[in-house]
């Protein structure tokens, strides 16, 4: 008689939890549907539909240096990391540099969202689903991307292990990318 521990169910089971271990630890790659991303090749195409009833389309960009940022208003690094990226839009964008927000939160939310957007220099809109076309699925927040003036991706928020903006992390990817003062 086979004891309960090897039978082929309980096998399977323990291959189940071995995986779902596995991508838990960071073992095992999640699939955001972003495994496309490539820095240096040509960024997704993606369109903002902002709070106002503005379109705003990162491909109408071109020669801009860009951030693309997902937030919610529930996430707390997201109320640390949204002010410190409006001061730096605001200080940079005589240079070149457009930020698009996409909000996660429903339309239930809008209310709160309005009152945050109300405080940032960059036009915020709702996202409307977790998917972002060639971005994949938005499974964190915050993340963010960086495009650059000729439209190729410079960042790619996936793979940043603190994808919080910082003071000194964007002054090590973006600036760099912004034209020199005159």
């Amino acid at each position: 008689m086979r004891s309960s521990t090897g039978s082929p169910v309980m096998a399977k089971l323990h291959r189940l939890l071995f995986l779902l271990a596995a991508l838990y630890a960071g073992l095992l790659p999640v699939s955001a549907g972003a495994a496309n991303l490539t820095v240096g090749q040509p960024a997704p195409p993606l369109l903002l539909h902002t709070l106002d009833g503005q379109q705003i389309a990162t491909n109408d960009l071109v020669g801009n240096v860009v951030i693309v940022t997902f937030w919610a208003t529930w996430c707390g690094p997201c109320h640390e990391e949204l002010p410190l990226l409006s001061d730096y839009a605001a200080a940079h964008a005589q240079r070149g540099l457009k930020v698009l927000a996409f909000s996660l939160d429903g339309p239930d939310a809008l209310a709160e969202v309005r009152a945050m957007a109300g405080k940032l220099s960059f036009p915020v809109g709702l996202l409307g689903s977790a998917w972002a076309g060639g971005y994949g699925r938005i499974w964190r927040v915050p993340v963010s991307f960086v495009i650059g003036r000729d439209g190729r991706l410079v960042d790619n928020g996936w793979d940043d292990h603190e994808p919080s903006w910082t003071v000194r992390r964007l002054e090590q990817i973006v600036t760099p990318l912004l034209p020199v003062k005159d």
